[in-house]
């Protein structure tokens, strides 16, 4: 494919989604730490998803848009390398993280008084078996504990450029096949093997859905510049799955009356992405797209621009968050009954810690911006 005399232009920066996703990083810290009494106060103490369905929706959004915008300007060659090095830069991010988490677990077990961190935390295959849990890690089948979520957005890149190939000649026909595979999946007729130790955290084959659900929007949009229509009628629909959730987690909570099995059959299966989990996550999206205007007199005060500057920045304040949640709980489970003010004073230093690398990267974004422009 040849690029286009007549490429869309890119879109302004979506305020809004920097805003959702600073808001879901800070959310994701807090659901990390083992015992904070914060974690009452994130959005999935209080609904059937939570920031994990979020990020790969928008991610797929996001990465839609790119590749369609790229492709129209420069070829779908050019898409695809830019891909390729996105892709990468992941893959190695990953192996990173684990590389370095795996290092400071190990550690810790060997100079504090925490026997058992090991195996906790599903390292302790890395040890009895390493010629085995190498080679798994580097083929994202071996996933310790937080180790799971950045495999699945490198097995969803994978298959965008094919996806969106099939969009161009299918239209949203192209979706069947993933939709077909995600339902194969929820009847248990396949999924993702989990040969290792703490099995796969997300697995690709029915979370693929989310991601090329959002692709298939992000490229409609830029090329079309038509998203998802406001009716009244999905709007109420949106609204009943939310308040479904709701409830279901109040009858968890022991707030509401309600079946004692509801929790079992509606807030489980987050490994394969279940159906109520699935609705959940596209009604709240669907809803934040259509009530919250892009531009808002509020988006300009600190906190949201704060927290758009850890959305500017999701990968890696996401990956030290990971380490920032791993050592408060640690600082937990060592001094207990120091947690009802050990609680609020780290919480409170782990959220600052993330805004002050999203700001020294978002500095250097901008000290990098007329470099590129010169070159």
């Amino acid at each position: 494919m040849q690029p286009s005399p007549t490429a869309p232009t890119r879109p302004p920066r979506d305020l809004r989604l920097d805003i959702i996703r600073g808001w879901m990083q800070i959310s994701i810290f807090v659901s990390h730490v083992v015992g904070t009494i914060f974690a009452w106060g994130i959005h999935a103490a209080w609904g059937l998803s939570d920031s994990s369905e979020q990020f790969v929706f928008l991610s797929g959004l996001s990465l839609g848009s790119v590749f369609a915008l790229k492709a129209a300007r420069d070829g779908v060659a050019a898409a695809r390398a830019d891909l390729g090095r996105r892709i990468w830069r992941l893959y190695g991010t990953h192996l990173m993280v684990l590389t370095l988490f795996a290092t400071l677990v190990v550690t810790t077990e060997m100079v504090a008084p925490l026997p058992g961190e090991v195996a906790r935390q599903h390292w302790d295959f890395l040890l009895t078996a390493p010629w085995l849990a190498v080679p798994a890690a580097a083929a994202m089948l071996y996933q310790p504990d937080f180790m799971g979520i950045l495999p699945v957005f490198v097995w969803c890149m994978l298959l965008l450029p094919g996806f969106l190939w099939l969009v161009g000649r299918l239209g949203m026909l192209a979706l069947l096949p993933f939709l077909a595979l995600y339902a194969v999946v929820q009847l248990g007729l396949a999924g993702t093997p989990a040969f290792f130790p703490n099995g796969i955290a997300f697995d690709p084959l029915a979370w693929q859905l989310l991601f090329l659900l959002g692709a298939f929007i992000g490229q409609r949009v830029l090329l079309t510049g038509r998203g998802v229509p406001r009716r009244a009628w999905a709007m109420a629909a949106a609204a009943a799955v939310v308040l479904f959730g709701l409830w279901a987690r109040l009858v968890e909570h022991g707030l509401m009356a309600g079946p004692e099995d509801l929790a079992r059959v509606v807030l489980t299966h987050k490994e394969t992405l279940a159906l109520p989990r699935l609705l959940h996550a596209l009604a709240l999206a669907y809803l934040v797209a259509m009530l919250v205007p892009r531009e808002a007199g509020w988006m300009r005060g600190r906190v949201p621009q704060a927290l758009a500057m850890v959305g500017r920045h999701s990968l890696q304040v996401f990956c030290a968050g990971l380490f920032l949640a791993w050592g408060v709980t640690i600082a937990f489970r060592l001094w207990p009954e120091r947690i009802p003010w050990l609680d609020p004073l780290l919480i409170t230093a782990g959220v600052l810690a993330l805004v002050a690398l999203a700001r020294l990267r978002d500095r250097r974004r901008l000290r990098m911006r007329p470099v590129r422009a010169a070159g």
